[in-house]
């Protein structure tokens, strides 16, 4: 004899079945989601480590130059001065490249796992629906 059928709790037993599968479904996807996320947020972490060790060797060669050319403007010949500051100007210029690369990839590194927070949050609305 089924006492679940006879007390009318098989479609409550089969609900809750069919839920934990579907969570067990949904909780398996958004680790993936997560993993796949994790793995975005690393290569940027990476650039973003890379190109802060860019902009603190450029800046240190920059000032270095820009104090060159600082020096070289109070030498006797004009020649000596214009390649001076044509080199700090380049160097500068490739600092100002380095420290805008850095700013571009840091705020992405600030967006991390976007798609797994929107995901979760879409399930807990509809968790919160379902209540």
């Amino acid at each position: 004899m089924n006492w679940l059928s006879l007390l009318g709790l098989d479609a409550l037993r089969a609900r809750w079945q069919a839920a934990v599968i579907e969570g067990a479904i949904a909780f398996d996807d958004r680790v993936a989601l997560a993993r796949l996320e994790w793995r975005d947020q690393k290569r940027h972490l990476l650039r973003a480590l890379l190109l802060t060790l860019a902009v603190g060797g450029l800046t240190v060669v920059a000032l270095l130059l820009l104090s060159l050319a600082l020096l070289a403007q109070f030498w006797d010949t004009p020649q000596r001065m214009a390649v001076a500051w044509g080199l700090a100007v380049v160097w500068l210029l490739a600092w100002g490249a380095a420290l805008a690369a850095l700013l571009s990839v840091l705020r992405q590194v600030g967006q991390g796992f976007a798609l797994t927070r929107r995901e979760l949050a879409q399930d807990w609305q509809s968790c919160k629906e379902r209540l």
